[in-house]
């Protein structure tokens, strides 16, 4: 596998290499052509017996553009380098999470970082979305995955982590840093070809004059045409290429970190079916998911960002002989004429048992999704009161009355409030010492600071004093 990985970077580079060239020729064309059309310009004018007096101090040559694509490149592939991890993230509307909010998540993404080898887990975030789905971002030494609420709903634990594993799988194969970057460049080489067609005159309605021959600058004009229109194209088809073979690439990984095919097949079938609550996801974020939401026909095409999916289950489902990389080569083998896997990756390869699904007692989907849910409530600050008769109250934020009534057995309870809690003007030093808590450990408890924001506390929670997010107010912790 670390043959694949190498040859795998060695792509990245290259491709990565190609955009950068290609920018920079459309910066130089697009420079030459804005030159061209002002040169007609004054030519136009000198024969209608004006002068241009902007002619003197117009660029005469295509460095200009040049040195303006260069520049651009200068400032967004850092920042895409750095940055477009948390951008991506951001876009997503991502929160990250602890492990006691989702413990069993948690456990998935331990196993198989430690199966692919990866120097620290990633971190793991998650999106308020029906729609079940998840990317990754990062590399090895910083990464983190982002699951949406639709996944953790309808997933058992073998098809959880079949995706965890595909994440998994592009950190580990340095996959999602290289999207993150091609992503951006494809970005940059649309915008400017588009921006040097939008001043390069075409159908201007400027004329030659009288008796002009064709120039150097027409035949230009002829030459960059159909390169600023097939540059996007061709630099698009070759980022599509590089990731569809990542995805299969990532499949085969996930098969043999989890040594069950199923469980990614299974997974791959119920995001395909249920894609309808992800229709406001970016162009640009899009192609990072698991399963591109914006696809249509489950990702049949030539300008489809990922291989269709259909196909991505059949080959996980046809691995009878094992869950090891040959045998996902020999699977995908017969439905594809060119190899995935290099001849020095299969002789590395260990061959791998499938094994038997999981037998672990699987929590019902109802309460899946509750789970889900409340781990959102908690990230926008409800308050979790449990009543004495089992139910377990949602009070969200924002709520101002003192108490609230239990909807089952009409019990009047108050709203959880830190004693002596320090006024938000106040939140350093108050009269009779700092506010208090009465915590009992073993399930989540949450409670209202005097300035009016959620404190939540987990089931684990061994701290004995805990900080206002708002006001920085600090309230002690007395186990109970």
């Amino acid at each position: 596998m670390w043959e694949e990985i190498r040859a795998n970077r060695r792509r990245s580079m290259t491709l990565i290499a190609l955009s950068v060239i290609m920018l920079l020729a459309i910066g130089y064309a697009g420079g030459d052509l804005y030159q061209w059309k002002r040169d007609k310009t004054a030519a136009a004018m000198r024969a209608w017996g004006t002068a241009d007096p902007f002619e003197a101090y117009i660029p005469r040559s295509g460095f200009i553009g040049l040195t303006c694509t260069a520049l651009l490149a200068l400032v967004v592939v850092p920042l895409a380098w750095h940055w477009g991890s948390g951008l991506l993230l951001q876009s997503a509307d991502a929160h990250e999470i602890e492990q006691v909010e989702s413990p069993i998540l948690f456990d998935i993404v331990a196993e198989m970082t430690l199966a692919a080898g990866l120097p620290k887990p990633p971190k793991v975030y998650i999106i308020d979305c029906d729609a079940p789905n998840s990317f990754s971002v990062g590399t090895p030494e910083d990464s983190a995955i982002a699951v949406t609420t639709g996944l953790l709903m309808r997933l058992n634990r073998d098809e959880l982590q079949g995706v965890i594993g595909h994440e998994i799988a592009h950190i580990r194969n340095e996959d999602a840093r290289f999207m993150t970057l091609a992503t951006a460049l494809l970005g940059m080489i649309s915008l400017c070809s588009l921006a040097f067609l939008g001043t390069g005159g075409w159908g201007s309605g400027q004329r030659r004059p009288a008796g002009g021959s064709v120039g150097p600058g027409d035949i230009l004009r002829i030459v960059t045409l159909p390169f600023l229109i097939l540059s996007p194209i061709t630099a698009q088809m070759l980022y599509l290429a590089c990731s569809r073979r990542r995805q299969y690439l990532a499949d085969a990984c996930s098969a043999s970190y989890t040594r069950y095919p199923e469980g990614l097949a299974s997974a791959l079938e119920k995001i395909a079916q249920d894609r309808d609550g992800m229709g406001e996801a970016s162009d640009e974020l899009a192609p990072m998911f698991i399963v591109n939401p914006l696809a249509v026909d489950g990702g049949e095409g030539l300008f489809s960002t990922h291989p269709p999916t259909a196909d991505r289950i059949r080959i996980l489902r046809s691995m009878s002989g094992g869950a090891g990389l040959a045998d996902y080569e020999n699977a995908y083998a017969q439905r594809h004429v060119e190899p995935l896997l290099s001849v020095a990756s299969l002789t590395q390869a260990a061959h791998v048992a499938v094994r038997a699904p999981s037998a672990e007692a699987e929590k019902p989907e109802m309460d899946r999704a509750r789970d889900a849910v409340d781990i959102i409530h908690r990230l926008q600050g409800a308050l979790f009161i449990p009543c004495a008769c089992g139910l377990k109250i949602k009070v969200p934020y924002g709520y101002s009355a003192p108490t609230i009534t239990c909807p089952i057995c009409a019990r009047v309870i108050p709203i959880p409030i830190a004693a002596n809690a320090a006024p938000a003007a106040q939140p350093a030093a108050v009269p009779g010492g700092p506010a208090t808590f009465h915590y009992s450990p073993g399930h989540w408890q949450s409670f209202r600071c005097a300035c009016g924001a959620t404190i939540q506390l987990s089931p684990d929670l061994h701290a004995k004093r805990v900080y206002c997010p708002k006001c920085n107010a600090v309230t002690e912790i007395v186990s109970s």
